[in-house]
């Protein structure tokens, strides 16, 4: 069973910047995809980022030019850099990784902006 432990979250202010992690328990080399994933109450969960195992990457239109993905396969941690924060990108954020068909997922850390 592979676990995903996400880290980073917190209360910052609107222009500022948070650094997101999710430490895997295994080797991140074995996933097709990481990225992630948000929810704010009341809304429907979206894609935030993802990066292939081949280094293909992605956003969602919110987050383009703002928020930078990376990962570190010696560490077995992927990173979310969130820069520019506004107070709608206040939400649950959740890492995931998947591996053919399977896909896991981390618990969430919260992120509120606010000022």
């Amino acid at each position: 069973q592979v676990h995903l432990v996400e880290s980073g979250g917190g209360l910052v202010q609107p222009g500022g910047s948070l650094r997101l992690s999710c430490a895997a328990s295994g080797s991140i080399s074995s996933f097709n995809v990481m990225g992630w994933h948000r929810q704010a109450p009341g809304k429907e969960r979206e894609l935030v980022a993802f990066i292939s195992s081949g280094g293909d990457r992605d956003y969602g239109n919110f987050a383009k030019g703002r928020f930078t993905i990376s990962r570190d396969n010696g560490e077995n941690t992927m990173y979310l850099q969130m820069n520019s924060l506004k107070p709608e990108d206040t939400a649950v954020y959740y890492c995931f990784g998947s591996v053919s068909s399977v896909t896991y997922w981390g618990k969430g850390t919260l992120v509120t902006v606010s000022s």
